[in-house]
């Protein structure tokens, strides 16, 4: 193999630009020339390549974001400007390629790879942790860091003005985020998409746990059937007429900022792993984390099951959820 290309689609994870020059040193080391491509799949339609030097990847393992960029492509689904992609693909010289991304992207790289007739790895990242065959994506744990350290400086203002703060984190489809932010914070309560919210319920939690409390925290996925933070607050309205309630909506915060020494780690394995995979011939897999140690997924494996949180314990689902 002569030749690698890498790109980043989807929503921007912090540990991107990690993976990105881990790839890079990796295939250098090799003889293997990488080929960064822009903007995703966008980019690779429009055949936006550049080559990637030692010097371009140098100080960018503590920077968020991706320098490769990112966007959504729905262009990326018609078979005609696949093949324009395709073409770009053949001209130049790209033998094999690392996608680097979340399930959307992963559904994109299973049709391609297909088509494209060359070796493609996939590498997990994404704060939401939503693929099945990787204890955590990159991104997840510097996105959870981010929700603690927000929720802490939230409970400061919501103790000194006795209020109850509805926070909604990202996570549209799995909880995630929401539950384990939830544990790690404290927060008196967090509602999931995996689980239905009895609003009702959940005000009657709220008045016994504010019996001699200051304030009291609520998580909210996004993807939470009620509609998220802001229509929790306002459908829940009615029931605590006597209680100050505020929301905050973390927002894209989550996804944004230095990524932790694991996500910082994990991307670094990955990349290596990806480019050495790539050298092998395989090919429609991803690099997954065990919990102890990188593993190869099926791509059409890692897309096609559901992933959703431990809720196995009871202790902690008693104390936390609000059960409909």
């Amino acid at each position: 193999m002569r030749k690698i290309g890498v790109l980043t689609s989807g929503g921007d994870a912090p540990g991107m630009n990690a993976a990105i020059r881990a790839i890079t040193k990796a295939a250098l080391h090799y003889g293997i020339e990488t080929v960064g491509i822009k903007d995703g799949f966008q980019g690779l339609l429009n055949g936006k390549f550049i080559r990637m030097k030692y010097t371009d990847v140098d100080n960018i393992i503590q920077r968020g974001g991706t320098i490769l960029g990112s966007a959504r492509c729905q262009a990326f689904k018609d078979v005609n400007e696949r093949k324009k992609g395709i073409k770009f693909v053949k001209e130049e010289g790209i033998e094999g390629l690392v996608v680097i991304g979340g399930d959307g992207t992963f559904m994109g790289a299973h049709v391609f790879a297909k088509e494209v007739g060359i070796p493609l790895v996939g590498l997990p990242a994404t704060i939401d942790n939503d693929l099945y065959g990787t204890q955590s994506t990159i991104g997840y744990d510097t996105a959870l860091n981010t929700i603690v350290s927000a929720i802490d400086n939230i409970r400061d203002t919501a103790s000194s003005h006795k209020r109850i703060f509805f926070i909604e984190v990202m996570g549209r489809d799995t909880g995630f985020l929401a539950l384990n932010s939830a544990i790690a914070s404290g927060a008196e309560s967090v509602l999931i998409p995996e689980i239905d919210t009895d609003l009702t319920l959940l005000a009657e939690k709220i008045k016994t746990q504010n019996k001699g409390r200051r304030s009291s925290i609520i998580i909210v996925a996004e993807g939470d059937d009620e509609g998220g933070a802001i229509d929790i607050k306002r459908k829940i309205t009615p029931l605590l007429k006597d209680y100050e309630l505020r929301t905050t909506v973390l927002g894209h915060i989550q996804r944004g900022g230095a990524p932790s020494f694991f996500d910082r780690s994990l991307a670094t394995r990955s990349g290596v792993m990806a480019v050495e995979l790539l050298m092998k011939g395989k090919t429609e897999i991803m690099v997954g984390y065990d919990g102890v140690n990188l593993v190869t997924v099926p791509l059409q494996e890692a897309i096609q099951n559901e992933v959703s949180p431990n809720l196995d314990n009871e202790s902690i689902l008693k104390k936390l959820l609000t059960l409909g």
